[in-house]
């Protein structure tokens, strides 16, 4: 776009605009997953060979987004709700889930980091919502909405109890299961199989069970490709 001439006439400024905004989103979520890996790999070199196990990677209650049929692979993502990176990579996830959902399995992992006010109150929304299996309704909610509540210095529990109720839950339920001591647990045995497979940011992806280093949006897409048709 950069070689564009500029314009002449007011009605294609808007245009331009919307580009270089996504221009810039594209390259946020790109910036935001390389430093994870980085800071991952500065602070546990042997990580990837030593530390992750299936076992680790993946447990029997991880929540998994979609069970591919003819599995070929699985792409692990320890994510945090109000991670902008997350959020900028959610479109594209659920573009490869669309792609290679019949092969590839797709596992989400809790990683709620200490800089964000709302992302464990986040992350406890959500698995109260997983218990009424609505796990994927609710993960769509809160990355659709991220730019309303994402950074605030208010505690947001209460709209997330909105969104549950937006999604048709038992809200007695579900009140019972943010209060429940154990699901906040849940989250951080999720935090904690992360930091001992060396992750430090987010978005992490492991593939196969192997952490994924990838330096662009394209390589990212195609590792998924490939395994996909391993």
């Amino acid at each position: 776009m950069s070689t564009t001439p500029q314009a002449t006439r007011a009605p294609k400024k808007p245009k331009i605009l919307v580009w270089i905004l996504l221009a810039a989103a594209v390259v946020a979520a790109i910036i935001g997953y390389a430093v994870a890996q980085g800071n991952s790999k500065a602070a546990s070199p042997q990580a990837a060979d030593a530390a992750t196990t299936e076992q680790q990677v993946v447990r029997e209650n991880s929540r998994v987004l979609s069970q591919a049929p003819n599995e070929n692979a699985v792409l692990v993502e320890f994510l945090d709700f109000e991670c902008e990176a997350c959020g900028a990579f959610y479109p594209v996830i659920e573009q490869l889930r669309g792609e290679h959902s019949e092969n590839v399995t797709f596992v989400q992992r809790y990683f709620p980091l200490p800089g964000h006010l709302n992302s464990m109150n986040a992350a406890v929304a959500v698995e109260a919502a997983a218990r009424q299996d609505a796990y994927e309704k609710m993960y769509k909610k809160m990355f659709d909405t991220q730019a309303q509540w994402g950074e605030s210095a208010e505690n947001k529990s209460a709209l997330f109890r909105t969104y549950a109720e937006d999604l048709g839950l038992d809200m007695a339920a579900y009140d019972a299961a943010v209060a429940d001591p154990t699901t906040e647990e849940r989250v951080k045995l999720d935090i904690a199989d992360g930091k001992a497979l060396g992750v430090t940011g987010t978005p992490t992806f492991f593939l196969d069970g192997k952490m994924l280093t990838v330096q662009s949006l394209e390589q990212f897409q195609a590792a998924i490709a490939e395994a996909a048709a391993n």
